[in-house]
């Protein structure tokens, strides 16, 4: 059985945390699973795919045993999401490296920008079947 995607966030950043909810929004399907990057799941998942386990500025997802990252991730979750949201991959003709140089400018940002949490996100009750507990 094909496991769903999974998407590994910073639990303590208030921009990932409101792209996350969006993400949860559009998802109607229900078919895109989640863990902060620093939770026990998402720790587990990061040394299973042989990712740094301290560095919590990247958001990635993971998709049939691949490992997208950045822009690329943020892309890729798009194409998941209902048929008007897929018009955004024409932004995969911008090489992945200037895509990615903003990517890193806002991650770099993103606590001045936005703020940051002291403890990851409590999901919902309706949201925590979307959440896992361990690794895949």
């Amino acid at each position: 059985m094909e496991q769903p995607p999974v998407i590994l966030f910073d639990g303590v950043c208030n921009f990932c945390n409101g792209a996350i909810n969006f993400v949860l929004r559009q998802d109607r399907r229900k078919r895109l699973r989640f863990a902060p990057l620093q939770s026990p799941a998402g720790q587990a998942l990061l040394k299973q795919y042989g990712l740094d386990k301290n560095t919590f500025d990247s958001f990635v997802l993971i998709r049939e045993g691949k490992v997208y990252r950045k822009s690329t991730a943020a892309l890729a979750v798009l194409n998941e999401l209902p048929w008007y949201w897929k018009e955004a991959q024409v932004l995969r003709i911008v090489p992945r490296f200037l895509r990615d140089t903003i990517y890193d400018f806002i991650a770099r940002n993103r606590y001045r920008w936005f703020g940051r949490r002291d403890a990851c996100m409590v999901p919902t009750a309706d949201m925590r079947a979307r959440f896992i507990e361990s690794g895949i």
